[in-house]
């Protein structure tokens, strides 16, 4: 947009230069801004114009759409692997049973994708844009779920699951970035916490399809959902962080005013603040190297990769790929694929309660609970296993397993699943956000690979074994977020960069 296109110049003692312009899109008017200076609070005569926080949560919202994506791609094994394991193999793509070596391959392929992707993501992030990256990963989903509908052999669900991995990897590396960017100082812990809602509602989605329907219709069910991710998203704004980064402040200010629901003069001072604040960050170009020098980044990333470490250390991951598995080991006499749907609608319930509670109750005692209460749901399911390996009665613990994993869900889904990303889309200024994301999603999905492949070798020795680990390594988080962790709630990206370098204002 041009001044020449402009219909009317004004000038006043409150704004810069400013050329107004009738370009509208619905109903908003936008005006280009030549510069961008924070205006004195004494010298404006109008109260300032309310933000329209429904425009956020919209935004956010339909970016969340590739996390719900990502959630049908972590819960598919959960409802498929029955399904591959059985002698009858009338409902499977193959022509016989995979064997536990191919199941743990086929579980655990897809972190091998997601953590080799966000090193691609991250800097197309600030090539493209995170808008466009995000639009880009439905092409790895909508590829992977067909080559599924046509696998007549196990390295072809190889294949699948590691194109699948190059999709998660995308939105988990980018899409904590733009909610982290759109948002407002005070809504950004609940939008923040949104990705793990839509996480576990695709998760609940398969899960609750997966086992009433063919192989080839639980295809169809998937292959559909990024397309509307794409369709939705399309009509988004991208980050106005993004825009100033690349010097388009026109295109900045836009997208600031459909985020806000205000006019130029509306947003000004906070166009003014990142426009900075980009600038700042920008004058020198970041590098990986930038992370390490600097002892604010070091902290942060130190932050930021412990706690997704620790995230993956819960053994989450072991959780949703293997729920009908550990409801039939367990012989409850529950239906496994129900005791599954239980689970996953605990997951969409307790991560409901996030948003709601993320900005009021804080990061670090939200973490702690989760931590605490964790270790509490994976001892008792692992003294459970116990019973059954080893002691062989398990008459007074037979209702163990189902009310353990309901805590270690809800637990899981209000704190350590939800806030690392939420966390991680705060800590990082604009000059290194995409070289630190990547590093963080990478290591998420090493240990997610680690944790979930080895599984197996640890299950044969004793389930136990195994949970009992995860519940070690939720005790030493514990101490990790009350010692390290940093308090981010009602902080501005900028106060947060303040306290990282240890700067009083």
């Amino acid at each position: 947009m041009s001044q020449d296109n402009c219909s009317s110049t004004r000038q006043s003692s409150q704004m810069p230069s400013v050329g107004h312009v009738e370009d509208t899109v619905g109903q908003y008017s936008y005006t280009e801004v030549s510069s961008f200076q924070v205006s004195e609070g004494n010298t404006r005569n109008m109260s300032p114009e309310p933000v329209k926080t429904g425009r956020i949560f919209m935004a956010a919202v339909a970016a969340n759409l590739s996390a719900f994506v990502v959630g049908t791609c972590l819960g598919w094994t959960s409802p498929i692997g029955p399904k591959l394991k059985t002698e009858d193999t009338s409902d499977s793509p193959l022509d016989r049973p995979i064997t536990s070596d191919e199941d743990a391959w086929i579980s655990s392929l897809i972190a091998i994708g997601a953590l080799i992707a966000p090193f691609v993501a991250g800097p197309l992030a600030d090539r493209i844009g995170r808008k466009w990256v995000l639009l880009s990963s439905s092409l790895f989903f909508v590829l992977a779920f067909g080559i599924n509908m046509g696998a007549s052999e196990v390295w072809i669900l190889y294949l699948s699951r590691l194109i699948q991995g190059f999709g998660v990897g995308f939105v988990m590396t980018v899409q904590p970035m733009y909610v982290g960017e759109i948002s407002t100082d005070n809504v950004r812990g609940a939008t923040g916490s949104l990705m793990q809602l839509f996480i576990v509602a695709g998760i609940l989605y398969v899960y609750a399809i997966g086992p009433f329907v063919s192989y080839m219709a639980l295809q169809w069910c998937c292959i559909v959902v990024p397309i509307i991710f794409d369709v939705v998203f399309y009509f988004m704004p991208e980050s106005p962080h993004y825009f100033a980064g690349k010097g388009r402040k026109t295109d900045a200010l836009r997208s600031l005013q459909f985020l806000r629901g205000q006019s130029a003069e509306g947003v000004h001072d906070e166009m003014a603040e990142i426009q900075s604040s980009v600038e700042e960050a920008m004058a020198s170009k970041g590098t990986i190297m930038d992370l390490f020098k600097n002892p604010g980044n070091r902290k942060a990333l130190f932050i930021c990769a412990g706690l997704i470490s620790f995230q993956q250390l819960s053994g989450i991951n072991v959780v949703l790929f293997n729920s009908q598995s550990i409801f039939a080991s367990a012989n409850t006499g529950l239906d496994p694929a129900i005791a599954t749907i239980i689970i996953g609608c605990v997951q969409v319930a307790s991560s409901g309660l996030t948003p709601i509670v993320a900005d009021r109750l804080g990061r670090k005692v939200m973490l702690l609970t989760s931590a605490s209460v964790m270790t509490v749901g994976l001892t008792a399911l692992g003294a459970f296993f116990y019973m059954q390996l080893v002691v062989g009665d398990i008459s007074s613990v037979v209702w163990m397993p189902v009310p353990a994993l309901v805590i270690y869900n809800i637990v899981y889904c209000t704190g350590f699943g939800p806030l690392p990303w939420a966390v991680l889309g705060e800590m990082f200024p604009a000059n290194i956000k995409s070289s630190a994301s990547s590093i963080v999603a990478s290591t998420c999905w090493t240990l997610g690979f680690l944790v979930t492949y080895f599984y197996p070798a640890l299950d044969a020795l004793g389930s136990y074994y195994a949970f009992w680990l995860f519940a070690g390594f939720m005790v030493v988080a514990f101490f990790f977020v009350l010692f390290v962790v940093m308090e981010t709630k009602g902080l501005s990206l900028q106060e947060i960069q303040d306290r990282l370098n240890s700067k009083n204002n």
